[in-house]
């Protein structure tokens, strides 16, 4: 436990936990869950803001219990074995290797929105940014806490101006009909949306770097969800209210941003977009890099080079439409949250351990509606499996504590 010299304040630690949870997600995400839901989108909104406080709830408690930069890896370790914490590692890692290429192609989505460019322009776009990326990273190039932090300070102020100046433009009209696709669209919708609430299972490592984690962590985290919860609810209900049908684009906040300030809101989108994208991806790769063994991380930069060629080329094709790519990452971190709330519902007592069975079961609910995409992560999690009972196997090194929404990467190895 740190004193009270180094220990994290609730400023600090309230910016810690922001930084985690929101990322470049948001600026596709709104978009792909007006395709599929249409107004209903901000029921899934509304709900998985609920089950957004039940993981903070049950990360902040395994935090305090185990204090260790292990993350997820040594949550599931304690709560189900050794076993359960290679599967989270290995579906961690094939999060980030999945998901890379798709955040690049959100920054080549916008540069395309602002040239006009199509889709060969955002998939070129997509991937020079997924090399350039990979290049930072392979130098050993991490993104430090200030610099992360000055990203998600940069989305907020998109996201915020473009929701603010987009408002007044709001028409009833737009939310008739409520539910074009049918109820059971909103859970295809929560599919999609579910890679925006990863986050707290990237932070909760330092909660023993507070000073007074039992009297801090409740206000940090209040303060943490209030701030994301108004950003995610006023940008699905915006969305909605001021774009109508024309919202179901993979270029949301340009969109928003030009009722806000007109032409050269698509500009200042593209800008932003590429820099947070490019600042993430470099977080997510280096996070990887640290999990793997000794000498590995080439050949991990190898096989992201390789998955998003793929991706990509599918997605330019029109083979894969990019909704259906962005399910794939969102399965492999959904098996990591479920396998962590099984462990926490072993190791925990009280509210946590209800909100652990809690949590679990809808994330049980979400991942049904995944559907071919969650077949990636099914064979790689028994790929894991499979290896730990391999006698002499190399073990991977601890967990970084790296979320996808882009929050700092740090790592028990050197």
């Amino acid at each position: 436990m740190a004193n009270h010299t180094t220990g994290i304040g609730v400023v600090r630690g309230a910016a810690l936990y922001i930084g985690a949870l929101l990322g470049p997600g948001l600026l596709l995400l709104p978009g792909l869950a007006v395709a599929r839901a249409g107004p209903a989108s901000v029921v899934a909104w509304g709900g998985l803001l609920g089950v957004s406080a039940l993981f903070a709830v049950v990360f902040a408690a395994l935090g305090v219990r185990y204090p260790t930069a292990g993350g997820v890896r040594a949550y599931a370790e304690a709560g189900l074995g050794p076993r359960a914490g290679t599967a989270v590692a290995w579906c961690f890692l094939a999060g980030v290797v999945t998901g890379a290429p798709i955040v690049c192609v959100i920054g080549g989505n916008y540069v395309a929105e602002l040239t006009g460019g199509g889709t060969r322009t955002a998939a070129g776009t997509a991937g020079l940014l997924l090399l350039a990326t990979i290049a930072v990273a392979r130098r050993g190039v991490r993104t430090s806490a200030t610099v992360q932090f000055g990203l998600v300070v940069l989305l907020l102020i998109i996201v915020v101006g473009g929701v603010a100046g987009a408002a007044p433009d709001s028409d009833p009209a737009n939310w008739r009909p409520f539910a074009p696709h049918g109820w059971a669209a909103i859970g295809s919708a929560a599919a999609s949306l579910m890679l925006a609430f990863v986050g707290w299972e990237a932070i909760a490592p330092l909660t023993g770097r507070f000073a007074r984690p039992r009297t801090q962590l409740p206000v940090v985290i209040g303060i943490a969800f209030a701030t994301t919860a108004a950003v995610y609810l006023a940008l699905g209900v915006v969305t909605v209210a001021a774009l109508g049908p024309a919202g179901a684009t993979d270029v949301p906040l340009a969109a928003l941003l030009r009722r806000a300030v007109g032409p050269g809101g698509t500009a200042v989108a593209a800008v932003g977009a590429l820099v947070l994208t490019g600042g993430a991806v470099v977080a997510y790769l280096s996070g990887a890099a640290a999990l793997v063994a000794t000498g590995t991380a080439p050949r991990l930069f190898a096989i992201v080079v390789g998955v998003g060629v793929a991706s990509i080329g599918l997605m330019s094709a029109g083979a894969l439409p990019l909704a259906t790519l962005v399910t794939v990452p969102t399965a492999f971190f959904l098996v990591v949250y479920l396998v962590c709330m099984a462990a926490a519902w072993r190791l925990l007592r009280g509210p946590a351990r209800a909100a652990a069975a809690a949590g679990g079961a809808v994330v049980v609910i979400v991942l049904a509606f995944i559907g071919y995409a969650l077949l990636p992560a099914a064979c790689v999690t028994a790929a894991a499996l499979a290896w730990d009972r391999i006698p002499g196997r190399r073990r991977m090194r601890r967990l970084p504590t790296c979320g996808m929404s882009g929050s700092r990467c740090s790592s028990s190895g050197p």
